[in-house]
């Protein structure tokens, strides 16, 4: 067993899940019901029923997994401020400057002016972004655009 394993893991200091908006919802379901409709076309037996009980579940499945999206600030085990977003891990000891993009200045972001060698974790649903540029000599990615709806609660989580 390694030390790490017994460490209690700590709360973190900011953590978000990206959520599809709300009325992604009803719009899903209704087409879905629209569909198993089309295919029950009022015929008896298994074909009233089979086409709910198969379809329903699709957009539910669909709706939690491009929900399943988190960013988080935690504290590593030396006890410094690191940006988790999915898999991806940031320590704020990297982070040379911090800024939030409005949602108004996203597509400028995400246009023309976007480094090939960024790393973006961009979600169409949610506005603003937290533009984190970095200072690694070792690493070629010049700065991190990461999709959230509180980019100010992230820089201050940072101690940036």
């Amino acid at each position: 067993m390694s030390p790490n394993e017994n460490k209690p893991q700590s709360e973190p200091l900011f953590s978000e899940r990206l959520w599809v908006p709300l009325w992604w919802w009803p719009v899903a379901l209704a087409v879905t019901g629209l569909l198993a409709a089309e295919i029950h076309m009022g015929a008896p037996g298994i074909r009233s029923w089979l086409p709910y009980v198969l379809l329903f579940p699709v957009p539910v499945w669909v709706l939690m997994w491009f929900s399943r999206h988190r960013v988080e600030v935690v504290l590593d085990s030396t006890g410094t401020p690191e940006l988790r977003a999915d898999r991806a891990h940031l320590p704020a000891t990297f982070v040379k400057r911090a800024a939030g993009v409005p949602a108004s200045a996203k597509s400028a972001a995400l246009g023309r002016q976007l480094d090939p060698a960024a790393y973006v974790q961009h979600r169409a649903w949610i506005g603003p972004m937290v533009l984190l540029v970095l200072d690694d000599p070792d690493d070629p990615t010049p700065y991190w655009l990461v999709s959230t709806r509180k980019p100010e609660q992230i820089i201050t989580a940072l101690g940036l």
